[in-house]
């Protein structure tokens, strides 16, 4: 994707609407409606991924560029750098490092919390 300032990033178009989205989500939940911390914005991040995707949001985060917490904190810093997000001195890129893997995040606790369903083999069936 080409942001408009011109520069090149790894992330689809996809990973900055999803970002956005997300943000709204997380500022709806906050008391004033107003500004969202990394760690705020990764917690809505990851509840919309799993309701959207459920174990395959990890997958199509993959697919739009994005492998972690850090590269959504790159999307907000690129989302900021154009001037369409505003940061606060106690923001950081480091709010968005850090955290566990989206495979654990999504495929491996989905299926941990019986999300995914073994199923029964009739004794007939090879």
């Amino acid at each position: 994707m080409t942001t408009d300032s011109g520069k090149q990033r790894p992330y689809s178009a996809e990973a900055y609407d999803f970002l956005r989205e997300a943000l709204e989500q997380a500022r709806q939940s906050t008391p004033d409606g107003g500004h969202v911390s990394g760690a705020e914005l990764l917690e809505s991040l990851r509840r919309l991924g799993a309701e959207r995707y459920g174990p395959l949001a990890a997958l199509v985060f993959r697919e739009w560029g994005v492998k972690s917490g850090g590269d959504f904190g790159n999307v907000v810093y690129d989302l900021i750098e154009q001037g369409k997000l505003q940061q606060r001195d106690e923001d950081s890129i480091e709010d968005f490092m850090g955290g566990p893997p989206y495979t654990e995040v999504f495929e491996e606790r989905y299926f941990q919390s019986g999300g995914g369903r073994k199923i029964a083999r009739n004794a007939n069936t090879p």
